[in-house]
């Protein structure tokens, strides 16, 4: 089978009646085209399936339309979640992604990868990997020799960064306030692990929440997973035996709430009579837990896109020679009531 020749931007250009340059406002939407001319170049463009080279593009304009992406732990909901959000709103906007993925979260030696990228001139960066330990140390010595953007996704507030973060507190406050408005006044928490960002955020906000309805806080009212169902189920299992009196318990996410929900009915204990549970992510198998779960709803997808919006701003900024001025962007989060914790 003979292979269909490629149409070019002079074919479309001599079947308009236009020169190059008009095609190229065109393509890249560019107002300075008369309306008539712009519909007539279209309409030739979609005819003889002319697909501008992206190649051609970056050598033109000195720039290459492509963000480089550095993620870890895809095999999570959260961080594969915010990965789609980038892609989407990536190819929204026509930029390509260069991927790099860490072995681990807490992965410090992080210089290779960002020379990497930089090596294939990418016009940004996005570090999507979630704050957990010592992974952001780094910033502080190599942000200053990184000659592009650069946006961090889940980490806390950092001077002279660009931060894109879901409100991890005011989400894990309004949960542990729903909790107390139902009369509950023995609320354990099911942490995550301690070294992630996000769930230092979401005890503090139980802690603190608790305290200013006048209770007390004490180590036998918490423990700490490490977001799995598994650990989930050990730690709610070791709350019940170290705060017997718990009528309600916060999880730092669905999956390890859910466990909370199997250990309850396996020993015996009605939810949300005897035991309110409340949960954070809003997966979306939560509405099909038994009993629906009341949980803390937030949108990966939505942070993924809001980093690649920002991202090329700066880049767009950068290139009309402003200066970049670092933002630190929070998505709202809002809870989500539904039989777990409610009766009546």
């Amino acid at each position: 089978m003979k292979p269909t020749k490629r149409a070019t931007i002079k074919q479309v250009a001599m079947l308009a009646g236009v020169s190059t340059q008009t095609v190229s406002r065109v393509i890249n939407n560019r107002p300075d085209v008369a309306p008539e001319t712009r519909q007539r170049v279209q309409q030739i463009i979609e005819e003889v399936g002319y697909q501008p080279s992206a190649l051609a593009r970056s050598l033109i304009q000195q720039r290459s339309y492509t963000l480089g992406v550095v993620t870890a732990g895809l095999k999570f909901i959260g961080p594969s979640r915010t990965l789609n959000g980038i892609t989407s709103k990536a190819e929204e906007l026509g930029y390509a992604l260069l991927l790099q993925e860490l072995p681990r979260f807490d992965t410090e030696d992080v210089e290779p990868r960002l020379r990497s990228l930089l090596a294939r001139h990418v016009d940004g960066i996005i570090w999507a990997a979630p704050e957990v330990g010592e992974n952001r140390r780094w910033a502080t010595s190599l942000l200053t020799e990184i000659p592009v953007p650069v946006v961090f996704l889940t980490m806390a507030p950092r001077e002279g960064l660009t931060i894109v973060a879901i409100d991890n507190y005011t989400g894990a406050a309004l949960a542990t306030q729903h909790l107390l408005d139902q009369g509950r006044r023995h609320i354990g928490h099911i942490s995550g692990p301690l070294d992630w960002w996000e769930a230092r955020e979401r005890k503090q906000a139980w802690e603190d929440t608790l305290r200013k309805a006048g209770l007390t806080v004490t180590d036998r009212q918490w423990v700490e997973g490490n977001w799995s169902s598994s650990s989930g189920e050990s730690a709610f299992e070791q709350l019940l035996e170290s705060y017997p009196e718990m009528d309600a318990v916060f999880s730092a996410n669905d999956q390890m709430a859910l466990s909370a929900l199997r250990v309850a009915h396996r020993r015996g204990l009605r939810v949300p009579q005897d035991l309110a549970v409340a949960g954070f992510d809003n997966l979306a198998e939560s509405a099909y837990f038994w009993p629906a779960l009341t949980t803390v709803n937030h949108n990966h997808h939505e942070l993924g896109c809001q980093a690649v919006q920002e991202l090329v701003n700066q880049i767009e900024a950068a290139r009309r020679g402003e200066a970049i001025v670092p933002r630190h962007i929070i998505l709202s989060t809002d809870l989500i009531i539904r039989e777990s914790s409610i009766t009546g």
